[in-house]
C-alpha cells in the first residue's frame, strides 16, 4: 500500500481549511510525541463538548506521529479507546504518543489526552509498520 501526505490531514495538514493544524514535537530516542492543541467550539457533539470522534483522531495520529518519529511508515490496525471526562470545546488539551513495543511488523503504541494536567482519555493502539 502506498501511502500519500498531501497536506490536507484532518489533524495536522496544513493545507485543510477546517482541520486543526497541530504541530508535533518528537523525541526519537524516548519513542514519544506530543502536541498541544485548542479544540474549536465547531468541532462539539453535545452543546460545549468536544465531539469523541475528534478525541479519537487526536489519538490516533499523535500515536502514529510517534511512529514517523522513529522512521516508521504505518497505519492504524486496532485502536482500544477510553472516555474518562468530558472535554469542554475551547480546551487546549496536550496529546501524547509513546511506543511500548514491536513485533514483527506490528507497533504497539499508548496514547493519551490530558486536560489540566488530568487524563480525559486514553487509548491503545496497534500500528501496521508498512516500511519494508
Amino acid at each position: 500500500m502506498q501511502v500519500i501526505d498531501d497536506g490536507r490531514c484532518f489533524i495536522c495538514g496544513t493545507d485543510n481549511p477546517i482541520g486543526l493544524h497541530a504541530v508535533f514535537v518528537s523525541d526519537p530516542q524516548l519513542r514519544r510525541t506530543e502536541t498541544l492543541v485548542r479544540i474549536p467550539e465547531h468541532f462539539q457533539g453535545w452543546q460545549g463538548v468536544t465531539h469523541g470522534g475528534i478525541l479519537s483522531a487526536l489519538l490516533d495520529e499523535v500515536c502514529a506521529q510517534a511512529c514517523m518519529a522513529c522512521g516508521l511508515k504505518v497505519v492504524t490496525r486496532e485502536l482500544r479507546l477510553r472516555y474518562r471526562k468530558p472535554v469542554p470545546t475551547g480546551s487546549e488539551v496536550t496529546v501524547i504518543g509513546e511506543i511500548m513495543g514491536e513485533r514483527r511488523r506490528l507497533i504497539e503504541v499508548r496514547g493519551r489526552i490530558e486536560l489540566d494536567g488530568q487524563v480525559v482519555a486514553d487509548t491503545e493502539v496497534i500500528m501496521y509498520n508498512l516500511s519494508p
